[in-house]
């Protein structure tokens, strides 16, 4: 599971993204200050930063400067009412890798930082199965399996969103001949296979729970 660090010193917005990040799957630290955020980044390791500018103590961009001047290299987006030239300009000079605006589209903001986690570090582990997300293999320890085409797909729909209601129509648009009879025989088989953990949201789709 990959794992955030928040600061975000806004109580409701915190709260609220700490409520989706983990819906999305992800494990949140969260950070009030800016030097809560640099005791949490030296006790453990991150996959993502998400850092407003607007802190106490230590702000943001002073704070991501610090980090990488001890040469650490975790991806971090900047979330910020700033919008003027300078600001954004400072940001990227921190070695920011996304700035983004508030107030954001949440959907949009999830959609960026899988992306990004997922092209830093491609490798989904679910139980004793592994997962390529670039490549599309799968590995049970040192064993990759083969999937027909469509329990390829499906079982991509699913590993791409952890813990996200996923519509039957979105596992139909990848099989040849779509049904809820067919539909509920691959999510079978790929359970069994896989010892996926899987929750049936009645009349609208499936979700593939954390283990």
């Amino acid at each position: 599971m990959s794992k955030i660090l928040l600061l975000e010193d806004d109580y409701l917005l915190s709260q609220t993204l700490m409520t989706l990040l983990e819906e999305a799957g992800f494990d949140v630290v969260h950070a009030q200050d800016g030097e809560e955020a640099l005791s949490f980044s030296y006790e453990s390791s991150f996959d993502l930063y998400l850092f407003d500018i607007n802190v106490p103590f230590i702000s943001g961009i002073d704070l991501l400067k610090l980090l990488r001047d001890n040469h650490d290299k975790t991806p971090a987006f900047f979330i910020s009412a700033y919008k003027d030239i300078q600001t954004i300009t400072k940001a990227f000079d921190s070695a920011c890798d996304d700035y983004i605006k508030k107030p954001f589209d949440f959907d949009e903001l999830i959609v960026r930082i899988k992306a990004h986690i997922h092209k830093q570090n491609p490798l989904m582990t679910y139980g004793d199965t592994q997962y390529d997300l670039l490549t599309k293999r799968i590995f049970c320890g040192d064993k990759e399996i083969d999937l027909g085409y469509v329990e390829k797909a499906i079982f991509d729909l699913l590993m791409r969103n952890l813990c996200q209601t996923i519509a039957k129509e979105d596992f139909f648009d990848v099989m040849e001949k779509p049904s809820d009879v067919a539909l509920r025989v691959h999510l079978t088989k790929l359970k069994q296979r896989f010892s996926l953990n899987l929750t049936n949201v009645k009349g609208i789709g499936y979700r593939l729970e954390k283990i």
